[in-house]
């Protein structure tokens, strides 16, 4: 039994902070949809149709939302991690609000060597046996995430998970399972009420 008194809280301030969370994390999936939830006929990234899209661009460019998405994906990162990855380009700015939120360093994990420069497809430090959580915006296939996790493994990181922001639910969790990665997200799209 947990003596309330000792930790200094009493019985009613855990159940209070739980539900206060639970209620910033419900207002920031509104402020999410307000933001960037658009109605139409759109191709996404997959190849797939769908008559409704996330523009990640939308909330991650405003920066009450990104700081608020911020915050709740650093409850997510497993103490272990030395590292955030963000795929290029639309997970560099979560990848940046959550390093300075987690005061961890981050990677950018490239969709494909450029033909100048270094050619890194991983930029940033990065070092074998770097424990790495790779952010995302927008879950659909999954696809994004199991190839920038590959790409840091083949650069000799262990790949502790995939946190994304929003789960469309169209197969994303099961192919990144199926590819030997765990996804974690913030909303799914039941969730958010689409």
């Amino acid at each position: 039994m947990i003596d309330w008194a000792e930790l200094g809280m009493s019985a009613i301030a855990v159940p209070d902070a739980r539900r206060d969370r639970e209620r910033r994390l419900a207002e920031l999936g509104r402020d999410v949809v307000g933001a960037a939830y658009l109605r139409g006929d759109f191709v996404l990234s997959s190849g797939q149709r769908s008559n409704y899209y996330f523009d990640k661009y939308l909330f991650e460019t405003k920066p009450g939302i990104l700081r608020g998405v911020a915050h709740f994906l650093a409850e997510l990162v497993p103490p272990q991690t030395d590292r955030i990855a963000g795929t290029e380009l639309g997970a560099v700015a979560l990848a940046t609000a959550l390093s300075l939120e987690t005061g961890l360093p981050f990677v950018i994990a490239r969709k494909g060597t450029k033909a100048y420069s270094t050619s890194r497809m991983v930029e940033g430090e990065i070092y074998p046996g770097d424990r790495v959580v790779v952010v995302e915006d927008v879950i659909s296939t999954g696809a994004q995430g199991i190839r920038a996790a590959d790409r840091l493994k083949e650069a000799g990181a262990t790949v502790l998970g995939i946190l994304a922001v929003i789960d469309r639910e169209q197969g994303g969790p099961e192919a990144i399972s199926a590819a030997g990665y765990t996804l974690t997200t913030l909303f799914s799209r039941k969730d958010l009420g689409i």
